[in-house]
């Protein structure tokens, strides 16, 4: 495991400043690089150390985006709100998981995410404004969301992003600027139930290195969505997805 402050840093940096681009909250960056790094480091640790990085990421990035205006305010209570019970049930789930079968449900999961956002990525439109949407459905989906990034500690934005966009018809940076302050809460109440179960004991000073690289790398991912189309946005996270997922199972054949 890379211990040395300075590439923790940049570690948070890069995982910070994609995740705030993309709305992804960066975990399904740091998931994958904590396995890769650690063979021997258990599902619970790897996802407590990515969901208190991502809440760190998430907070800076979130404070961004408000200076901007894309938050959905509403929207994004209500969503983290019905994501919380999810995000606790998943806590408790993930130290149940062999880390072989936690590899091989990561991977596949990032593979499918990608395949099917490269193939939608064209029918992202920037001109659409946000109209009416469905609550209720967001908060469905939300519940499913919040207790798969949990176990995963991937903090929702690879999906929740796509059915913003998808099934409720957000905007890309109105869907990611929302998707990041839903993170910024679920993460949070996610990270404080691992330290209190002492999943973290041990682990706070690598989390505080990756943690300031990813709160400096937030505020330039913000800045940076601005020069970036949605489609581009959708398809660099797309690619990401799926060179990760595939790096992930190849151990498992």
């Amino acid at each position: 495991m890379i211990s040395q402050p300075v590439d923790l840093i940049a570690i948070g940096f890069i995982v910070g400043t994609i995740g705030t681009l993309i709305g992804a909250g960066g975990g399904f960056l740091l998931v994958p690089i904590l396995l890769l790094l650690d063979p021997h480091m258990t599902p619970d640790v790897v996802t407590g150390i990515s969901l208190a990085v991502i809440f760190f990421n998430a907070a800076s990035g979130s404070i961004a985006y408000a200076r901007m205006g894309r938050i959905v305010y509403k929207a994004g209570i209500i969503f983290a709100l019905a994501a919380l019970p999810g995000a606790i049930i998943g806590v408790y789930t993930t130290s149940h998981i062999p880390r072989t079968v936690f590899n091989g449900i990561f991977g596949c999961l990032l593979i499918a995410a990608s395949v099917y956002l490269m193939t939608t990525s064209e029918t992202q439109t920037e001109e659409k404004q946000l109209e009416n949407y469905n609550l209720g459905m967001g908060a469905g989906i939300s519940v499913v969301i919040g207790f798969l990034s949990s176990v995963l500690g991937i903090g929702g934005g690879i999906i929740h992003v796509p059915a913003l966009t998808r099934i409720l018809d957000f905007p890309v940076h109105i869907a990611t600027a929302t998707s990041h302050f839903v993170l910024s809460i679920t993460a949070l109440v996610a990270t404080i139930i691992h330290l209190m179960n002492g999943t973290l004991k041990g682990q706070l000073g690598t989390i505080l290195w990756i943690s300031l690289g990813a709160i400096i790398g937030a505020q330039v991912g913000a800045k940076l969505s601005n020069q970036m189309k949605g489609s581009w946005i959708i398809r660099a996270l797309a690619a990401g997805l799926g060179l990760i997922g595939i790096r992930i199972l190849l151990p498992l054949f």
